[in-house]
């Protein structure tokens, strides 16, 4: 072999010589670039047409798999597009793959035409050998200690064995065309699986040029510049089989019919996920999201069950609750006179009727609720420190211990090599490579980050916005509701409030504006991502994670924010109101009910996670399904002998290089929900259970039977996620200490419990007036009293005082109006709550990481013990290929090196000029 300069990054294709490569009569590969030629073709299709069935996936000779499809339409103004594919698939045929094309008379549309790629054992043996592939060579001789006692009682979870372990344990090494019968090699053709085989093609795609002149222009190579620039429409490895039922052909093995039927049914939700059949069918890729997603939704479960015990507890000590006893009872609550929550419209209002929002606060504001948020700091502690063990042993089975991330990610992307027109000398490779500039690069990030700012700020207004409307409509529903017909229902008419009424409108338009910003903001973070050229796909793919996890963050949990550490919190008092533009607006800011803000904190959470999931599912589902439906309705009439396995995938969605990001980005979403604000609502990790169980099937459900079988991919670990969720759950025990301490009642309780009780007992009685100030009617401002109408017809001039909620002196006192010691102790005390409890957690959390090691025992030895072996093989394979080669030397004098291929073609190793 001789070398051409090229590049470094490893994007060198080995090529076959000419007198080796195969002639166009073999492998099936034809020429179309003349009408004539594609009638010829046309003939010689129609007759096998009538011989084989045409749901396979194999070429016509029956023998040859199909690694790869690639479809164009062959318009009218295509020269150029011609001209390209002409090129890029002679070069293909260069490097030793085999193409098969099927005229555009024999599909559906009558106009795609099919072209079929094979990938033969020498150049599936080379480039696995390029990609250092790990293939087996020896049978694990490690008894597995997975047995358990009282195993029996998992059997109606578990899957058949040949579906949960489709493959044998081996010990594996990176392959070594070399050396190849040192690994254990029964048949060729079947020993790379079709994932594997459809991973090296693709590689080989990416990196294939469709310029003539390989001196020429370098810039022009590739699969995705040509499907970017419609030179093919798709390019897609295929599916082995329909996916209800298995391929008539004995050599294939059905592994999409054994997903449907054993994972991707709703039904089977119950059941364990076949990891190995998935990693085998799809990649390590796929596989690491569905074993997270998996065990993310196992753990939930313990968090589901001490969540609903603690809502339990609540509903349990319903009757137990004091303070709502005295809101509701006609001698406390129903002589409490309240100053109005708005100006003008608002009127006087008497403290019971806000009855039954008090016992329903009561439900999530508990003593209950402080053990669930401790709880939950430390369950996500051990959420995240299982799964890295649990990804550890992954790592292990699936041969991903020396797996690094860098060689398979840290190749240039097109995009980078297109755009980046400058050269500098890699001082590693001492070859020229393309560069970004550094004014070029700060000049970028620069608008980068004015774009993520301005849509941040963006969404920081809408949050505004709805502010806005929650105080200019409050003012109305009261006045609307104050003689509305729902006041005489007489099952929800006492729940339909104007706290509730603004609340939940508030909150359903939130969630709108939030749907929409998200869709808008996808392209835009896209777009910007790639304005700044990132280098490489790990780069790219870590940026826009960021960028968009950014944003959804701010979109999501902002109006959580704001209900939980804002609102209630800068009200003033009646002679001061606080306004939110100043006294000109007119926009008094919001008070929360006396019974809380967490009540109003649930109401949003539920909305807004709720809707988000649900309408995330439905779209998932649904929206695929259609498009699927309508891009096939021609060939449902059609025999299956006549629709082709190509075009049945042609027909599918293509799941696309970002599909499992989106996956991601709506799990760590729901994550956040359910630990930022679960305070707020022990339920919400029994809802995400109950999502996350649908969302195994759903997405195993699309990925089966509306999408075209992805690209396989390796990955080691869920990449920049786990350092995302770990911030989450740092912040997540400041916002729950916040949560207890400052939105919900718990402390100012205990400090009136323990502290001001007058009678000296530890009870609740006497609270409700404690937790109220005093106020003379008198002596508020005209611009705040109710209009002439507004009041209701109990209130009289006898009335002089009204309450609000507040620790302020009583007027006539000598600091009347100003904060009494009672507001600062409880302020104190809620510090020292949110201190205390953020050590405790934090404590218990590290402690916890400290205690579980991150790679399990059994799991470390295992390691060793294959690079022991591997040593240990190599060493006598090289002793007794060294004795053949001194035998074969003694018994002649012929003194040439034994070869493992002797009749291997010879090779070149093609790059492209510098």
């Amino acid at each position: 072999m001789h070398r051409i300069t090229g590049k470094a990054g490893g994007d060198n294709l080995i090529e076959m010589s000419p007198t080796e490569s195969f002639n166009d009569n073999i492998n099936g590969y034809h020429q179309h670039s003349s009408p004539s030629t594609g009638s010829l073709e046309h003939g010689q299709s129609a007759i096998d047409k009538q011989q084989y069935s045409k749901d396979s996936v194999f070429f016509r000779d029956g023998v040859r798999r199909i690694d790869f499809v690639l479809s164009y339409v062959d318009d009218k103004e295509g020269e150029k597009k011609q001209e390209r594919r002409k090129v890029y698939e002679a070069n293909l045929a260069k490097v030793g793959l085999e193409l098969e094309t099927e005229d555009k008379l024999d599909s559906e549309d009558g106009k795609t035409y099919f072209v079929k790629i094979h990938a033969p054992w020498e150049v599936l043996a080379t480039y696995a050998d390029v990609l250092k592939i790990k293939v087996p060579f020896k049978a694990s001789d490690i008894p597995d200690k997975s047995e358990m006692p009282m195993n029996w009682l998992s059997t109606p979870f578990r899957l058949p064995e040949h579906i949960m372990h489709p493959e044998p344990d081996y010990f594996t090494a990176p392959f070594d065309k070399s050396k190849s019968d040192f690994f254990l090699i029964n048949d060729k053709e079947t020993f790379f699986p079709p994932s594997t085989r459809n991973r090296i093609v693709y590689y080989i795609l990416s990196r294939c040029s469709y310029s003539r002149d390989e001196c020429g222009d370098k810039d022009k190579k590739g699969i995705k510049r040509l499907l970017n620039n419609y030179t093919y429409t798709a390019a897609f490895p295929l599916h082995d089989c329909r996916y209800w039922k298995r391929s008539k052909d004995a050599n294939c093995e059905s592994e999409r019919y054994n997903l449907y039927k054993y994972w991707a049914r709703f039904f089977c939700f119950f059941k364990e996920q076949p990891l190995n059949l998935i990693r085998k069918y799809y990649g390590e890729k796929i596989g690491i999201y569905f074993a997270w997603l998996g065990f993310y939704t196992e753990m939930l479960l313990f968090a589901a069950v001490v969540g609903t015990i603690c809502f339990i507890y609540g509903f349990l000590t319903y009757d137990d609750n004091q303070w709502s006893k005295e809101i509701c009872s006609e001698e406390i609550g129903g002589n409490i006179v309240m100053c109005p929550l708005c100006d003008k419209k608002c009127g006087f209002w008497k403290l019971n009727t806000t009855c039954n929002s008090s016992w329903q606060s009561h439900l999530f504001d508990n003593v209950g609720t402080v053990f669930f948020a401790i709880f939950m700091g430390i369950w996500v502690t051990l959420f995240l420190e299982l799964w890295k063990r649990r990804q550890a042993r992954l790592e292990y089975e699936w041969d991903l211990v020396d797996f690094e991330e860098e060689q398979q990610q840290l190749q240039l992307r097109p995009e980078y090599e297109t755009k980046c027109t400058n050269r500098k000398l890699n001082r590693i490779t001492q070859e020229m490579e393309p560069y970004l500039p550094i004014t070029s690069k700060c000049a970028r990030l620069c608008l980068s980050g004015i774009t993520v700012l301005f849509w941040i700020s963006l969404i920081i207004a809408c949050i505004i916005g709805v502010i806005v409307y929650r105080l200019a409509v409050y003012a109305a529903f009261a006045s609307i509701m104050k003689d509305s017909p729902t006041t005489n229902l007489q099952v929800v008419g006492p729940y339909i409030t104007p706290q509730l009424a603004t609340s939940v409108t508030a909150s359903c338009i939130n969630f709108v504006i939030i749907m929409i910003l998200n869709l808008m903001y996808e392209r835009v973070a896209v777009w910007i991502t790639d304005m700044e050229i990132p280098k490489t796909h790990l780069e790219y793919e870590n940026k826009l994670t960021m960028k968009m996890f950014l944003f959804q963050f701010v979109n999501y949990y902002s109006s959580c924010f704001y209900v939980a550490f804002f609102k209630g919190k800068f009200v003033g008092y009646p002679g001061e109101y606080a306004y939110m533009f100043g006294k000109w607006s007119k926009l008094r800011n919001e008070e929360c009910d006396p019974g809380g803000c967490l009540i109003e904190l649930t109401t949003q959470l539920v909305i807004v996670m709720t809707g988000k999931q649900v309408w995330g599912n439905i779209q998932e589902a649904l929206v695929p399904w259609v498009m699927n439906w309508w891009d096939s309705r021609k060939a449902r009439n059609h025999p299956e002998s006549l629709y082709s396995r190509w075009e049945q995938d042609h027909n599918l969605q293509g799941f696309g290089q970002l599909g499992l990001f989106y996956e991601y980005l709506e799990m760590v979403v729901q994550f956040g929900f359910i630990t930022l604000f679960v305070a707020s609502f022990p339920l919400a990790p029994l809802l995400a259970l109950i999502n996350n169980i649908i969302e195994v099937r759903v997405d195993s459900w699309k990925l089966t039977t509306q999408y075209r079988r992805p690209m396989a991919a390796k990955a080691h670990s869920i990449g920049a996620w786990e350092e995302i969720l770990s911030g989450i759950a740092i912040l997540s025990v400041v916002t729950n200490a916040f949560i207890v301490a400052f939105t919900s009642d718990m402390i100012p309780r205990l400090v009136y419990m323990y502290a001001y009780q007058p009678e000296g007992e530890i009870n609740m009685k006497g609270y409700i007036n404690n937790s109220l100030s005093v106020f003379y009617i008198s002596e508020i401002q005209l611009a705040n009293s109710p209009e002439e109408g507004e009041n209701p017809p109990w209130f009289n001039s006898s009335i002089t005082t009204c309450r609000y909620r507040d620790y302020r002196y009583p007027p006539g006192h000598e600091k009347q109006y100003t904060q009494t010691m009672q507001f600062w102790h409880i302020l104190a005390a809620k510090l020292a709550f949110v201190i205390t409890m953020e050590h405790v957690v934090f404590l218990v959390k590290f402690f916890v990481a400290w205690m579980i090691p991150d790679v399990p025992s059994d799991v470390r030895a295992r390691v060793k013990r294959e690079r022991y072996l591997v040593q240990e093989y190599l060493h006598n394979y090289e002793v007794e290929k060294l004795k053949i080669q001194l035998s074969q030397n003694s018994n002649s004098d012929c003194t040439c090196t034994p070869m493992i291929y002797p009749s291997l073609p010879k090779h070149e190793v093609l790059s492209e000029c510098l």
